[in-house]
């Protein structure tokens, strides 16, 4: 409890439905915490509803997330760190999600092999709501074949049981585990390695993070039944293909967890940044470099920093440096527009340029049409408020 106690904290998140946040649940407990305790033990501690809460996805719907009290969220990180190392031994070698030592990237360089051992068509599998959709009595079933624990496994029913609160008013949940909660991934691996299971007797090659799993073939027919399977497997465990987002299609170009992959000349397979990914980091920088606030260059580039940061690093193993220096040059443009927007009047432009080491010419032609700013701000200042000058405020650079 000590252990889950400290991941909890140091992995902070809002008040549930009690409105006591970390700080405020650690007084609590410390009434509290006995008869909590006695609860677990008898089996009858009774979990608090979620706090319901929608997350905007770029498509414009939500994703739905469940919030527990800190107290469940405590309990349920003791679980998991009781259940995980049974369970993840269990769990296929095909599946990357929420498992310790694994992540994303190990998913994606598992695709490229695939793709470049001669598997070039992908049956790439997207689940309709996946956490929302999951079947109750089919999850505890499936576990209590690897639990022989009936405490553990009354448990764990009682927070898939536990209702949602939305707009003040508990709802009962009839189905689906709540994402947002520790312990929702970990079930989910449980429920979904039947599939994993099935696809490797079968001999197929595949990759699985959580609810997203591509299936590697050589041809569109072969793509074709392996889909059926799919529908068919899925199925049985009362789970739904969106069928809007799936597809027996080329594995070029085709988007796995932010990457896409490429035939590079000479027949080599590479990895790259999708197209969506690329379009959504540029509107985040646009968002978070918004010309207005009246803040300075160091101060927009110090809320730009993080973002860029963890961008880099999730995408750090596309191999396109061509599209690194060309956002990289993008992203240094823009924070020079801004640095002329902010200076606005011409005179203040000029003597600011001229201050920095800009030539009389330059600073003149700036100032004269000073509300030209993206034209400007390539003319005048890449001489001036140069890459060192940008890694002199810690502005990272993605090359």
């Amino acid at each position: 409890m000590q252990r889950a106690w400290k991941r909890v904290k140091a992995n902070k998140g809002a008040a549930g439905v009690d409105g006591l946040d970390i700080d405020q649940t650690a007084e609590h407990l410390k009434q509290a915490w006995p008869g909590i305790r006695e609860g677990l033990l008898s089996g009858t501690y009774r979990p608090g509803p979620v706090c319901r809460v929608g997350i905007p996805k770029p498509d414009g719907s939500e994703r739905e997330l469940g919030i527990p009290t800190v107290t469940d969220r405590l309990i349920q990180q003791a679980l998991l760190q009781v259940l995980q190392p049974l369970l993840d031994p269990t769990f296929s070698e095909h599946s990357h999600g929420f498992r310790p030592g694994r992540r994303a990237h190990d998913a994606i360089l598992e695709a490229q092999r695939y793709v470049q051992a001669g598997f070039r068509v992908v049956v790439d599998v997207d689940l309709a709501k996946f956490f929302d959709q999951v079947n109750k009595d089919i999850l505890i079933d499936r576990l209590r074949k690897r639990i022989a624990d009936a405490g553990v496994i009354r448990l764990v029913r009682a927070y898939l049981n536990s209702g949602i609160m939305v707009d003040g008013v508990v709802q009962e949940r009839y189905q689906g585990t709540p994402q947002g909660g520790p312990l929702s991934p970990l079930l989910a691996n449980v429920l979904l390695d039947e599939v994993d299971r099935e696809l490797e007797r079968r001999g197929h090659r595949f990759v699985r993070y959580a609810d997203d799993c591509n299936v590697y073939v050589r041809s569109p027919r072969a793509g074709e039944r392996v889909m059926e399977l799919l529908r068919d497997l899925y199925g049985k465990l009362r789970l739904q293909i969106n069928e809007s987002k799936s597809a027996v299609t080329s594995a070029f170009g085709r988007k796995f967890l932010g990457y896409a992959l490429w035939a590079a000349p000479g027949g080599e397979v590479k990895r790259a940044v999708s197209g969506k990914a690329l379009a959504r980091f540029r509107q985040n920088v646009r968002w978070r470099t918004r010309r207005s606030g009246g803040c300075s260059m160091a101060q927009v580039i110090e809320r730009l920093r993080p973002y860029v940061l963890g961008w880099k690093a999730y995408f750090g193993l596309a191999q396109t440096p061509r599209i690194w220096r060309e956002l990289d040059e993008w992203m240094r443009h823009r924070l020079r527009a801004i640095q002329l927007k902010q200076w606005r009047r011409g005179p203040t432009i000029f003597r600011e340029l001229r201050a920095l080491g800009a030539s009389v010419e330059v600073a003149a032609m700036a100032a004269a049409s000073h509300r030209r700013w993206w034209y400007y701000s390539r003319l005048a200042l890449n001489r001036v408020l140069t890459i060192g000058y940008f890694d002199r405020l810690g502005m990272p650079r993605l090359t």
